[in-house]
Formats: C-alpha cells, structure tokens, sequence
C-alpha cells in the first residue's frame, strides 16, 4: 500500500514526548480490508492536557482519565453498592449537585423510527437486560450464558461465549478527543467496559450505539473505533455496522468508542435539550442545548448543568430532530430575549458546551423553534406551558464532608 493510501494521522497525538510506542491502524468498511497500522515512537505522557488530570503518569487509563469513577470505591471492594442515578455529581467544592438538572441517557430518549434512514434507535433479536446501577455512575449486569444481551439503559449489545458478570460506565470524549484527527469524528458514546474476575475473551464483541442518519447512499464512511490500550491511542477497525449500531471484535478491555470518517459532512440524529432557571422570582430563563443522540453528549451537558453556580430544572419535551453541523438560530413566540443570534452546532470535541441562553418577562406559554439557518428550515419546536416551569422536586440532602476550616 502507498504512502498516499495511509491513513491519515495528523492531529492524533498534538504533542509527543520520550520514546515509546504507539500504534494506530486505519478504519474498514464492510468488504474491505482493515487497513495499514503505522507506529508512532512515543513513550511517557502522550500528551500534557490527558495526564492533567493524574497525579502519577503511571497511573492506568481507567483510573487517570475519567474523574467521575473511583477505582477503590464501594463497588470495587463489594460490587453491590447501590447508586441513585447513573451520572455523577459536579466536583465543584462550591457548586451543590442539583437533582433537578438530572439528564437521562441516550436510550432514555423514547425510541423513534428515522425517516430518513428508517433505523431504529434500538437493536432487533437480542435480549434485553436492565443493568444495576451501582457507584460512581458505573453499571453492573449479569449476562447467564452464551448469547447477544442488549443493555436497556445505554444501548450497549453485548455478545459473550459463556456466564459472565460485566462493568462499565459512559466516559466523556472530551477526555479523549485530543486522539482524533480533524478527518475523525466520533459517532458514538465511548465506553469503560470490564469483565469481572473473568477473563476478557468471554466478551467476543460489542456493538456500540451511534448517533448518525445513513439516509444518504452517496456518502462514503469508516467506521472504527478508538481504543485506548494502556494509555495510548488505538484506532482499531469495526467488524461491521447498521443504521443504528458499530460492531466492534473485542481485543482488550479498556475505555473505546465509536468513530467515523466521511467524505462530507454527515447528518445526525440529535437532541434539544431544555432547562429552566430556578430562581428565587418569576423570571423565565432558559438554556436551550443542542447535542448528538448519544450518552457521553449528554452526560456531559448534564454535568455542566449541574456544575452552574444557578439551578436549573430540566424541561420534558420532545427531544430529537436531525443536526447537520450548520449553524442554528432560535425562535420564539412571543417574542424573547435570546443570545447568541446563532449557534454552529460541531462534532468538534470541547470541554464546555455552547448553549442558547432564552428570558421572556412574561410568564408561559412560549413556542421554541430550532431553524437552520442556511435553508431556514425548522429541524425542531416545542411549546413550553405554565406547568413545565414548576418545580416538584423536593432536594437530596447534601452528603456530609469532613473538611476543617481555617479561621483567620
């Protein structure tokens, strides 16, 4: 194979460092062979932003790139910790977690035919398992034999070759996005999955949801998956996907997700989301979210929600409609204040979210209308009522910590 036909590797790694190794193998599509591998001498900290957050660069990937798990804590020592909600609390020693902000996941969002593309956001033939949640947003299932398991909360298929007890939690991408080049995007949540106190040959494959709308014959993807195999990057190539599901052949377990690469820009099924500010008068503000159909987007969107110095209670309302990455104005009647006067929506990955902030001085009912701005077409609406903006929560009690206060 030519130089010409490598894939390309620009943008993977931004900063190198030592003299270690790292591989990175190119994509496949169905019929096609998987590609070249081409290895990157490399060794240490990949790179200063993925081992910021780690006090020990030896640490490994599991404990130093996702905060939000803790590899010493209760369902690691017993498995059996219960945990209310599936994501995690804000860090922010000044900011409360706010239960009314709760975002669900993905699968959550009530499966719905593409028009398009006529897929269907949930797998055929498997069976449904509905996993525990226990510590740190992590889920545990229990797979009984041989078999292909679909998880009901994260749209996870699972096949195994025998009983086997598994573990894993949604990772955000924005700890990993670094790895992808601007030709890569990801097209899925990715995932922490481990196989406990068994070996992970058990877990022959794992399909792993995405967010695209194949609709458009013309358009020319690979699929495959980044891998990260002892701290470094891998892009590995799928076995095979459909309008709903990447598959990918399972060679280790550690954090991976989905990804693709197109000729052009490709349309994704996506989600508005809502919230309302809760606040101590009769003001109506909003934040108004556009992100893809997928749980690491969405639970990113929900930690940053929660992690505001202002609460916020998330507004039900019909969620998805199709994304392309164009830019979005927003709408309202009657008329509001609402900022900014547009909103590029980008696969691009980023620490905070862009969101469309809305504040009316009049109380409800108020019509939102998400409209593309280059055809002026309305993608999405929904009608926000008296009722929407009511808070019915009543508030957790905030946990105890053991922290001494110095006075001066």
């Amino acid at each position: 194979m030519s130089r010409d036909s490598q894939i390309p590797l620009l943008g993977l790694v931004r900063k190198l460092s030592g003299d270690g190794l790292v591989s990175f193998g190119a994509g496949s599509t169905e019929g096609q062979s998987p590609g070249v591998t081409v290895n990157l001498c490399i060794m240490g900290n990949l790179t200063e932003s993925y081992n910021s957050g780690s006090e020990n660069a030896g640490t490994s990937t599991e404990e130093s790139s996702e905060d939000e798990e803790d590899s010493d804590g209760a369902a690691e020592k017993g498995g059996e910790s219960e945990e209310p909600d599936v994501e995690d609390s804000c860090n922010e020693s000044e900011s409360a977690p706010q239960p009314d902000a709760e975002v669900s996941l993905a699968k959550d969002v009530p499966p719905k035919t593409c028009e398009k593309c006529k897929a269907i956001q949930q797998s055929q033939g498997n069976d449904l398992v509905t996993p525990r949640k226990i510590s740190k947003g992590r889920l545990q299932v229990q797979l009984e034999g041989e078999g292909a398991y679909e998880c009901s909360v994260t749209g996870l298929v699972f096949e195994v070759s025998e009983r086997v007890l598994i573990r894993y939690s949604v990772l955000s991408w924005s700890k990993f996005g670094m790895f992808l080049g601007d030709s890569w995007r990801f097209a899925g949540p990715i995932f922490n999955v481990d196989c406990v106190n068994s070996p992970s040959s058990i877990l022959t494959s794992i399909q792993f949801p995405h967010s695209l709308c194949l609709a458009d014959p013309d358009s020319e993807m690979t699929f495959s998956v980044l891998h990260m195999k002892d701290s470094c990057p891998v892009i590995e190539p799928s076995v095979d996907h459909s309008g709903s599901h990447v598959k990918w052949r399972v060679s280790s377990l550690s954090p991976v997700g989905p990804i693709v690469q197109s000729s052009k820009p490709v349309e994704h099924h996506g989600v508005v989301l809502v919230f309302k500010e809760l606040a101590l008068n009769n003001s109506y503000s909003f934040r108004i979210y556009l992100a893809t159909n997928n749980s690491s987007d969405i639970k990113d969107i929900g930690k940053e929600v929660r992690c505001s110095k202002r609460r916020y209670l998330k507004v039900e309302k019909p969620p998805t409609c199709k994304l392309d990455e164009r830019r979005y104005r927003l709408m309202s009647e009657p008329e509001g204040d609402i900022s900014p006067a547009d909103l590029q929506f980008t696969l691009a990955v980023t620490k905070l979210k862009g969101y469309f902030e809305a504040f009316f001085e009049q109380p409800p009912p108020f019509k939102l209308s998400l409209i593309e701005t280059e055809s002026d077409q309305t993608v999405w609406s929904a009608t926000i009522r008296e009722g929407d903006c009511v808070d019915n929560a009543v508030e957790k009690p905030r946990k105890r910590t053991d922290t001494l206060f110095i006075h001066h």
